[in-house]
C-alpha cells in the first residue's frame, strides 16, 4: 500500500510540474532584475565608462552557485565568434561582409583597436566582497562566493568601460544614415535563468533575451545630443530636447554634459541613441501611448519621417485592437541603427530618405508585443516572434497602408516554397545561431513561423485564430511562453487537439501534398502524398454550374472548424487514400481554393472532367 501511496504521489507531481511547464500557469516563476547605471559618454572617442548596481532576485526552486552576464560589444572583435561565423557560413550577411577577388571578407576582421567593440568589467563584487569571474568571449562566468539561495536576493556592484563599435550590425557608431550612436546591447546584462537552465548563449549576431525588471539609468552626455530611447525621461526641464513641458522653463544645469535620467519598469532591454542634430516630435495619441519620433535633421528625411507619425498611431490602435493592451507610457521610433530592430519601448529604424520606412517601423512595433510582452526564447524559438510579429504586421500594413481587409492571406508563403524546393529547408527546432545558412534561418522564423498563424486559419477557423491571438497574449503576458502555450492557447478556444500540428509543422520536415486522385462517376478519390496530415477543402464545381464545399475533419483533430461548408466523413492519418460520393455530375474538383495550406504542389490539386 506504501508503495502504491508514493507511485501516486509522484505521478501526482510530474503531472502537477508538466502542466505547470506546459502552460506557464500556477507554478509558473522567473528570475527579476533590478538595474541601476550611471554612464558617463565621450562622444568623440565613442567610449563610456560606468557602475552598475544589480539586485538579482532568485524566483526559481533551485539555488544558484554561478551566474552569466551578456558582454555582446565583444563580438565586434576579429577572431571573435561572429567574426569566424561570417567566414564560414554559405550566405553570409551583406551588411556585414565586403567581397574582394571573389572572397568574403569579414567586415569585423578588419576593424582596429580603435574602432572594436567591447565590454570590459573592471571591478565586480557580489554582497560588497569581491567575485571571481572570467570573460568567455561575449558572456561573463561569474563564481558566486556563496549561492543565491531558492527566494533569496544577492547585489551585484560593478564597474565596467565600453567602446561603441564601427556601426556593422545593429548597435554602432556613426550608421549609414550618419547617427552618431546606436546604443543597442550597450551594458553587462545579466543572463536568463529559467526552468530549462542558464540561457548565456554566446552572440553570433542572432537574437536576444533577457530576464524582466526595472531599469534607473543616468547617462552624462555632450549637452548637443539628443538622447532617445527606452523609458521614461525623470528630468526634462533641466534636459529640454523636445521633451520638456513648454509651458514651464527649462533649466539646465552648468556644464558640457547633461545628466539624462530615465526609468523604465517591467522590461528585460535598455536602449538608447544619441545624435546632435535629431529632430524630436511627440504625437499624442487619443487613446493610447505618446508616440516619440527622433530623425536626422536634413531635408530628405523630413517628409517620410513626417508622414508615418499618424499612420504608426493607427499600428499601434491596430495591435491593441487585436493582441492586446501596450502597458507602457510611451513608445519612441528612432533613426538609428541599420534596417529596423525591436527594443524595449522603442525601435531603431534606419533610412526614410528614398521612402517611407513605414513598412518596417509596423513590423519593428509588432515586435513590442510577441517578444517585449510576451518574450518567447528567441535563441531557442525564433519563429515564435519573427513569425508572429510577421503574421499580425502584414494584416496591419494590409489594412492600414492599402485599404485592405485585414485577413491572412498566402501571399508569403513564397520563401517557404523555394527552400523545399531547393532542399534548403531546416526544422523549426534548431538554435537560432546554428542554421546552416542565413536563408534557412530566414524562412524558418519569419515565413514559416507566420505561416504556423496563417494556416491555423485554415485549421481552426479565422475567428478562432483571432481569439487565440487574444487569449494568448493575455494568458502569457511577462511569462516567456513556449511553443505549447500557443498551441494550448489554440486548442482552448478551438475545442480541437493541435499536437499533430504543432509537431509536425515546427519539429519535423514533413510536408503538405495533396491531389486528387481520381473521379470516376460522382465519386472523388483523394490522395495524401506528403507526410503531413490536414483536413481537407474541397470545392467541387458541378455541370450544371453549381458548386459545393466539403470539409474533410482530420480525425486526429476531434472535431472540425467553423465553417458554411458540407462536412463529412474524417479522415484518419494512417490512410493514404479518402473516397466520398456526391450528388450531382461533376465537372470540376480543387482542394483549398483559400491557398492557406501550405501544399507544397498544387498542381495535383485541380482536377477537371473532360
Amino acid at each position: 500500500m506504501k508503495k502504491i501511496l508514493v507511485a501516486i504521489m509522484s505521478l501526482v507531481m510530474m503531472t502537477s510540474f508538466a502542466q505547470n511547464q506546459k502552460d506557464n500557469s500556477e507554478g509558473y516563476w522567473q528570475q527579476h532584475v533590478d538595474y541601476k547605471m550611471d554612464v558617463d559618454v565621450d562622444v568623440k572617442k565613442f567610449q563610456y565608462k560606468g557602475t552598475q548596481t544589480l539586485v538579482y532576485t532568485n524566483n526559481s526552486p533551485d539555488d544558484l552557485k554561478n551566474v552569466y552576464y551578456h558582454l555582446y560589444y565583444n563580438a565586434f572583435q576579429p577572431g571573435s565568434e561572429m567574426d569566424a561565423r561570417l567566414q564560414s557560413i554559405a550566405d553570409p550577411d551583406g551588411r556585414m561582409i565586403e567581397r574582394k577577388d571573389g572572397k568574403v571578407i569579414s567586415r569585423i576582421s578588419k576593424l582596429k583597436p580603435n574602432e572594436i567593440g567591447y565590454l570590459k568589467v573592471k571591478s565586480l563584487q557580489q554582497n560588497g566582497k569581491d567575485v571571481k569571474y572570467e570573460v568567455a568571449g561575449t558572456v561573463l562566468e561569474v563564481i558566486l562566493n556563496e549561492p543565491i539561495k531558492s527566494g533569496g536576493k544577492a547585489v551585484f556592484t560593478m564597474e565596467f568601460q565600453g567602446q561603441l563599435p564601427v556601426h556593422i550590425r545593429r548597435a554602432g557608431r556613426n550608421s549609414r544614415d550618419g547617427i552618431a550612436m546606436s546604443m543597442a546591447q550597450w551594458y553587462p546584462k545579466m543572463a536568463e535563468y529559467d526552468f530549462e537552465g542558464w540561457q548565456a548563449h554566446p552572440y553570433i549576431a542572432r537574437e536576444f533575451q533577457g530576464v524582466w525588471g526595472n531599469f534607473d539609468v543616468t547617462l552624462h552626455i555632450d549637452k548637443n545630443y539628443t538622447v532617445a530611447g527606452t523609458g521614461n525621461l525623470q528630468n526634462p526641464q533641466e534636459i529640454g530636447h523636445g521633451y520638456e513641458d513648454k509651458s514651464k522653463p527649462v533649466k539646465r544645469k552648468r556644464g558640457k554634459k547633461l545628466a539624462w535620467h530615465f526609468k523604465a519598469e517591467k522590461v528585460h532591454d535598455f536602449t538608447w541613441a544619441a545624435d546632435d542634430a535629431y529632430v524630436h516630435d511627440i504625437y499624442k495619441m487619443k487613446n493610447g501611448p505618446d508616440i516619440h519620433f527622433f530623425y536626422k535633421n536634413e531635408e530628405k528625411y523630413k517628409k517620410n519621417w513626417t508622414s508615418i507619425q499618424p499612420l504608426t498611431a493607427k499600428a499601434m490602435e491596430f495591435f491593441e485592437k487585436n493582441i492586446g493592451p501596450y502597458p507602457w507610457k510611451q513608445y519612441s521610433v528612432i533613426q538609428g541603427g541599420d534596417g529596423g530592430m525591436e527594443y524595449a519601448m522603442c525601435t531603431l529604424v534606419a533610412g526614410g530618405d528614398k521612402g517611407s520606412p513605414i513598412g518596417t517601423v509596423i513590423h519593428e512595433l509588432a515586435h513590442t508585443w510577441f517578444q517585449h510582452i510576451l518574450a518567447t526564447n528567441e535563441s531557442k524559438h525564433p519563429w515564435m516572434d519573427e513569425g508572429f510579429t510577421t503574421y499580425i504586421s502584414a494584416l496591419a500594413s494590409n489594412k492600414i497602408l492599402k485599404n485592405g481587409d485585414g485577413r491572412p492571406t498566402a501571399r508569403g508563403y513564397g520563401g517557404y516554397f523555394y527552400v523545399v524546393k531547393n532542399n534548403l529547408e531546416e526544422v523549426q527546432t534548431t538554435q537560432s545561431d546554428r542554421y546552416n545558412t542565413n536563408t534557412a534561418y530566414g524562412v524558418s522564423s519569419y515565413t514559416k513561423g507566420g505561416m504556423f498563424l496563417s494556416q491555423l486559419n485554415y485549421i481552426i477557423g479565422e475567428e478562432n485564430v483571432k481569439a487565440t491571438i487574444k487569449k494568448y497574449y493575455k494568458d502569457f503576458s511577462f511569462k516567456h511562453p513556449t511553443p505549447n502555450d500557443i498551441k494550448r492557447s489554440a486548442e482552448k478556444v478551438s475545442g480541437l487537439h493541435l499536437d499533430w500540428y504543432l509537431n509536425e509543422w515546427t519539429q519535423t520536415l514533413h510536408r503538405i501534398d495533396y491531389g486528387v486522385k481520381s473521379v470516376v462517376g460522382k465519386t472523388i478519390t483523394l490522395e495524401r502524398i506528403g507526410k503531413m496530415p490536414m483536413p481537407i477543402d474541397i470545392t467541387v464545381t458541378y455541370t450544371d454550374g453549381s458548386t459545393e464545399d466539403f470539409n474533410i475533419p482530420l480525425r486526429m483533430m476531434r472535431g472540425n472548424k467553423p465553417t458554411k461548408a458540407t462536412i463529412i466523413e474524417d479522415w484518419t492519418w494512417a490512410h493514404p487514400t479518402y473516397s466520398f460520393t456526391v450528388k450531382k455530375d461533376i465537372k470540376k474538383v480543387e482542394i483549398d481554393t483559400s491557398k492557406l495550406m501550405a501544399d507544397i504542389d498544387r498542381k495535383n490539386n485541380v482536377y477537371e472532367v473532360n
